[in-house]
């Protein structure tokens, strides 16, 4: 590991600049064999919440121009708006500077495909930032399916349920255009499933080989409050609220996904069940500790408890039993990223799993607007 403590930029403060830096914070603390880093720079557009936030993330700079941040920095966290994503990243690339980006990794799928010849071309690593491949549990499933425990692989199912847009005087946000975020709860939550579908049984059932898909937007326009609460106009919401597709793998195995935004009840579910042919697996982010597991011979399943000190991370942190939650997944990610980073290695999930996932995405939205299955070539 090097000695000389990474110089991190990130840009974008809020949501996911929160989560992030709170990762880079907790490193030293918990993974002292991860590379030093220095809180550096941190980018955005309003000055005065762009110091406030440097102030609480521990940053020493602030930078309104990402152009100036990469003269800086010796990595790149761009965590930005998803119609910020290629332009940065590929000139941080092309600096030589390493980059983690958020998912989905770009709104289109010719920008996706543009930082993935990048990042080809660059002798540093590129990272997309799906996080759930960080859990233990997760860990411990894929480990259980390399195994064979599962057998032969014949279905995937995946959702990803949110409620905070039931309201339909709930405010407009940049993810609800389409300009801005690509699609709605398509790129927002089902990159997630299919990149975690892909993680699992990737290597057992091969790519997704065609879709079907159904997008549907229930609210077609959406309120922008002013300062006092008050409605100032309103605005269309150009994406999905929710979206549902089949997915035929090459090996023959089928699968289902569905996301939405608008599912009264749910908060933050992202639910993923491998069935084989002799046994099968599920997990739930709002159980991110268990793993539901049924086993050949098995009468039903067992809740497993991913919290021993020989399960993935588990060492790190605390006594068997003792649970870990959803900002840890971003602690384990920056640790694997950043020694990547240091040891001068490739880091996956990459930009090119990030285009990959963006092709599935790309095709369930050609499928809805065709009324039939679409090949993900």
């Amino acid at each position: 590991m090097t000695q000389k403590p990474l110089r991190i930029g990130v840009l974008g403060y809020r949501f996911m600049g929160k989560a992030h830096a709170n990762a880079l914070a907790r490193l030293p603390m918990f993974f002292p064999d991860a590379p030093a880093v220095e809180r550096h720079t941190l980018v955005g557009r309003d000055e005065d919440a762009l110091a406030d936030a440097a102030e609480r993330f521990g940053f020493a700079n602030t930078a309104t121009d990402w152009e100036d941040a990469l003269d800086e920095v010796d990595v790149f966290y761009n965590l930005g708006p998803n119609h910020v994503h290629a332009e940065p990243s590929i000139a941080a690339l092309e600096a030589g500077v390493p980059v983690l980006c958020e998912k989905p990794l770009a709104p289109t799928l010719e920008e996706a495909a543009a930082m993935r010849d990048a990042a080809a071309d660059a002798d540093v690593p590129a990272g997309a930032a799906f996080n759930y491949r960080f859990v233990p549990a997760v860990r411990y499933a894929k480990g259980l399916i390399e195994d064979g425990e599962l057998g032969e692989i014949r279905q995937v199912r995946g959702r990803y349920l949110q409620d905070w847009l039931v309201d339909p005087e709930a405010p407009w946000a940049w993810r609800m255009d389409a300009d801005l975020a690509g699609s709605g709860a398509l790129g927002d939550l089902g990159a997630h499933t299919v990149d975690l579908a892909n993680f699992l049984v990737g290597d057992r059932v091969g790519a997704i080989d065609r879709v079907s898909g159904q997008l549907t937007t229930f609210v077609d326009e959406r309120p922008v409050y002013d300062d006092g609460g008050d409605v100032e106009e309103y605005r269309d919401v150009t994406v999905d609220d929710a979206y549902a597709a089949q997915v035929a793998y090459e090996s023959g195995a089928a699968g289902s996904f569905e996301a939405s935004r608008v599912a009264a009840g749910h908060k933050n579910d992202h639910t993923v069940a491998v069935h084989g042919s002799k046994g099968s697996l599920k997990f739930s982010l709002e159980r991110l500790n268990e793993l539901e597991v049924l086993r050949e011979e098995s009468r039903g399943y067992e809740t497993v408890l991913v919290t021993e000190e020989t399960d993935p991370y588990v060492d790190r942190w605390w006594p068997p039993g003792h649970v870990i939650g959803w900002e840890h997944t971003f602690v384990h990610e920056s640790y694997e990223f950043l020694s990547a980073v240091a040891d001068d290695r490739e880091f996956s999930p990459s930009f090119a799993d990030g285009y990959a996932v963006q092709r599935v995405l790309a095709a369930i939205e050609e499928a809805d607007e065709r009324g039939a299955w679409v090949s993900v070539e």
